[in-house]
C-alpha cells in the first residue's frame, strides 16, 4: 500500500473529496481572477484615459493586501482557512456582482473601481493566508508535497492560459464595455463555485487548537517570534526574500524592455520569454509532486545548485540578445523555481505548528509582497542607464546567496529534516 501510494501521490489525493472539492473551487476562483485581472485596468483605461489612476486603482488594491496580510494570518489561525476562504469569496461575490451589473447598465464610474478595488485589497489580506494554510487541513504530510504541486500549479495554469482568453472576450466587445462587463460576470461566477465546493466540503480539521487570550497584535508578535526562534526556517526565510527580491524586479522590469531594445520580436517576444517562465514553474511544480525528495546530501547539492543556476542565468539574459536562446533559459529558470517552491513551502507546512500556520504563511507572504515594489523600482532605476547591469548585477547577488548557503549549519539542518520526513512517509 504505502509503495503504490509513494509511485501515485497525485492520483491518491485527487480522489480525496475535500481535495477535490478545494481543487475545482480554487480552478474556478483563479481562473475568474484573470478575467477581473484584465478587465479591471482596462476598465480604468475606458473610463478615465489616465495611466495615473491605473496606478492608483492598482495600489488601492495592493496595499491593503500587504498591510492586512499579516492580521489576516492571526485571524485565520483563531477561526479557520476554511471559513476565513469562505467569507472572502461571499464578499468578493458581492463585489463582482456589483461591478457587472453597473458595467453592463453603463453606469459604472472611476469613483466605483477606487472602491473595488480597495474592497478587494482588504479581503484578500484575509484570504492570502487562508488559501496558503488550507491544504494542511486536508491532507497527511506525506502527501503535502503533491497537494501543494497540483494547487500552485493550477494557478499558474490559470495564469497561463487566463489573460489570453480575457482577452480574446473583451476585445471581441471593443466598440462597449459588453465585454469588460462578461469578464467581471464570469469572475463573479468563479466565486460562487468556490463558496459553494467550499460550503460541501466535509473534513477540514478546525486550524486553531489555540486558546490563547492575546490580542490580534498579541498573536502576531508571537508569530513574528517563532520564525525568529526557529534557526533552520529564519535561514531559509532569508534565502527566500533575498532571492526573491534580487529577482523580481529584474524580471518584471527588465524582460519588457529587454524585449523592446534588444530582441527583433518585440512584444511578441516579451510574449514569448513570460510565457517561458510561466510554463517552466507548472512543470517545475508538477515534477516535485511526482519525484520524491532526494537524500539529504544530494538536496544540499540541488539547493546551491539551482539558486546558483538562477544568479547564472539572470546574469546571461543581460548578454544575450537571441530570443529562443532567452526562451530557453527562462524556461529552465522557472522550472527550478516551481520545484524548489514547492518543497520549501511543503517544508514551512510541516515544520510549523496547525496552531500558528496562519501567521508564518502571511508572514512569508507579506515578505514576498512588500519587497516586490521596492524591488521593481530599485529595477526601474538601474535599468534606465544599463540593463546589462541589471542583469548581471542581479545575477551576481544570487550567486552571493548561493556562496553564503554553502556554510550555513541551517542548510545542512534544513536537508536532514526533509530526509527525515521522507523516512517517515
Amino acid at each position: 500500500m504505502n509503495e503504490t501510494k509513494k509511485q501515485n501521490p497525485m492520483l491518491k489525493i485527487i480522489s480525496l473529496y475535500d481535495f477535490r472539492l478545494l481543487f475545482i473551487g480554487t480552478a474556478a476562483s483563479l481562473l475568474g481572477d484573470q478575467f477581473a485581472l484584465i478587465a479591471t485596468p482596462w476598465l480604468v483605461l475606458r473610463l478615465t484615459g489616465d495611466p495615473l489612476m491605473l496606478g492608483f486603482v492598482l495600489a488601492l488594491e495592493g496595499l491593503p493586501r500587504a498591510v492586512f496580510m499579516l492580521v489576516g494570518g492571526a485571524v485565520t489561525d483563531r477561526i479557520s482557512p476554511r471559513w476565513i476562504m469562505l467569507l472572502s469569496d461571499l464578499v468578493r461575490l458581492v463585489l463582482t456582482a456589483w461591478m457587472t451589473i453597473m458595467v453592463l447598465t453603463n453606469l459604472a464610474q472611476p469613483w466605483m473601481l477606487y472602491v473595488f478595488g480597495l474592497g478587494f485589497g482588504l479581503v484578500a489580506g484575509f484570504a492570502v493566508p487562508a488559501e496558503n494554510s488550507i491544504v494542511p487541513m486536508l491532507l497527511q504530510e506525506s502527501d503535502l508535497q503533491a497537494g501543494n504541486s497540483i494547487i500552485m500549479g493550477i494557478g499558474q495554469l490559470a495564469g497561463f492560459v487566463g489573460p489570453t482568453i480575457a482577452g480574446i472576450l473583451i476585445g471581441g466587445f471593443s466598440d462597449s464595455l459588453t465585454g469588460i462587463g462578461l469578464a467581471f460576470s464570469l469572475d463573479t461566477f468563479s466565486f460562487a463555485v468556490s463558496a459553494v465546493c467550499l460550503w460541501w466540503m466535509r473534513g477540514c480539521r478546525q486550524l486553531s487548537t489555540n486558546k490563547e487570550n492575546t490580542n490580534i497584535w498579541g498573536s502576531i508578535l508571537e508569530g513574528i517570534k517563532y520564525l525568529w526562534d526557529d534557526q533552520v526556517m529564519r535561514m531559509m526565510f532569508f534565502v527566500l526574500l533575498s532571492v526573491n527580491f534580487f529577482l523580481i524586479g529584474p524580471l518584471l522590469v527588465g524582460i519588457p524592455v529587454l524585449a523592446d531594445q534588444r530582441l527583433p520580436e518585440g512584444a511578441m517576444a516579451y510574449g514569448l520569454l513570460m510565457s517561458a517562465f510561466a510554463g517552466g514553474n507548472l512543470a517545475g511544480y508538477l515534477f516535485a509532486g511526482f519525484i520524491p525528495k532526494p537524500s539529504s546530501g544530494m538536496m544540499k547539492i540541488v539547493m546551491v545548485g539551482l539558486i546558483s543556476a538562477f544568479g547564472l542565468v539572470v546574469g546571461a539574459l543581460g548578454l544575450i540578445p537571441y530570443t529562443w536562446l532567452d526562451f530557453s533559459l527562462l524556461l529552465l529558470l522557472g522550472f527550478g523555481n516551481g520545484y524548489i517552491a514547492v518543497i520549501l513551502f511543503t517544508w514551512i507546512q510541516t515544520r510549523t505548528p496547525k496552531e500558528k500556520l496562519g501567521r508564518i504563511m502571511s508572514l512569508l507572504m507579506f515578505c514576498s509582497t512588500g519587497l516586490v515594489p521596492i524591488s521593481q523600482s530599485v529595477s526601474g532605476a538601474i535599468c534606465k542607464f544599463d540593463l546589462t547591469a541589471l542583469f548581471i548585477g542581479a545575477g551576481f547577488l544570487v550567486l552571493l546567496v548561493a556562496f553564503w548557503m554553502v556554510f550555513q549549519e541551517s542548510l545542512t539542518a534544513f536537508c536532514k529534516s526533509l530526509v527525515t520526513e521522507n523516512s517517515l512517509d
